[in-house]
C-alpha cells in the first residue's frame, strides 16, 4: 500500500497516524525496524518535544526517548512536576536509521507529513525542538548554539505557532556543564506558557471588544 500524503492530511486521530506509519514504505527504513516509533503521550497536551530519530532501544521498545537520553529527559520533564503522559514525545523519523546514522534529507521529507499531522492533531502551544536536527526541520538556517533557551514564532499549520530550542539530552550525559545549560534552559518552560497564555488572553479580550464595537444591533 502506498501513502500519499493526502492520505496522513486526512488523519484526525493519533491512532490513525500509527496506522499509516505501520504500513508505511515511503522510504527504505522499514526494512530495517524492529517496531514503529510514532510518538508518546496526551493527545491534548500542551507541549511537544521533537527529537530527530530513534536510537536502538527506541527501535527495541516501539517508544521515543527510552534510552539513556530519554531517562535524562525524563528527570527533566519530572523537574517540573510533571510525566512523560502529561506532555507529547515524538520525533522527526518514525524509525530507526541503521547503526544511529544521520537521517538522510530523503527520509526526513518522507516523515515530515506524519509529524505535521502530529502537530495539527495536538495542537500544541509550545514545541520543543530536542537537538539542531529537529530544529533545522523547521528552521534551516539557525544555529542551536546561538538560539538555544529562546521561544520564537512562526506561522505553521495556519496559526503562529511557538517553538523553544533546547540541546539535546545526550549532550548533557557526559559533559556536567552542558546538562546545567540544558536544565536552565528546560526551566523556562512554565515561564512561556505562561507568557503565551497570557498572550492568548489578551487577543480574546482584544476580539471581544471589536466584536462589541462593531455589533450592529
Amino acid at each position: 500500500m502506498k501513502i500519499t500524503e493526502e492520505d496522513i492530511s486526512c488523519a484526525d486521530r493519533l491512532s490513525d497516524i500509527e496506522e499509516l506509519v505501520a504500513k508505511c514504505k515511503r522510504c527504505t527504513l522499514y526494512k530495517t525496524k524492529t517496531k514503529d516509533v510514532t510518538g508518546v503521550g496526551a493527545s491534548d497536551a500542551e507541549v511537544m518535544f521533537i527529537g530527530e530519530a530513534p536510537g536502538k532501544e527506541e527501535d527495541l521498545q516501539g517508544e521515543p526517548f527510552v534510552g539513556r537520553a530519554g531517562q535524562m529527559l525524563t528527570e527533566l520533564i519530572e523537574s517540573l512536576g510533571w510525566g512523560r503522559k502529561d506532555v507529547y514525545i515524538a520525533n522527526v523519523l518514525k524509525h530507526r536509521p541503521p547503526n544511529n546514522r544521520d537521517p538522510l534529507p530523503e527520509e526526513a521529507q518522507m516523515c515530515w507529513p506524519f509529524l505535521k499531522a502530529q502537530i495539527k492533531i495536538i495542537d500544541p502551544k509550545l514545541i520543543v525542538f530536542l537537538g539542531r536536527h529537529a530544529m533545522s526541520r523547521f528552521f534551516p538556517t539557525m544555529q542551536i548554539s546561538k538560539v538555544h533557551g529562546n521561544a520564537f514564532r512562526k506561522e505553521f499549520n495556519g496559526k503562529k505557532q511557538v517553538f523553544l530550542a533546547l540541546y539535546h539530552p545526550a549532550v548533557a550525559i557526559y559533559n556536567s556543564n552542558m546538562k546545567e545549560t540544558l536544565e536552565t534552559d528546560f526551566s523556562r518552560i512554565p515561564k512561556i506558557l505562561k507568557k503565551i497564555e497570557e498572550e492568548n488572553l489578551k487577543s480574546k479580550s482584544k476580539e471581544n471588544k471589536e466584536t462589541k464595537q462593531t455589533k450592529l444591533f
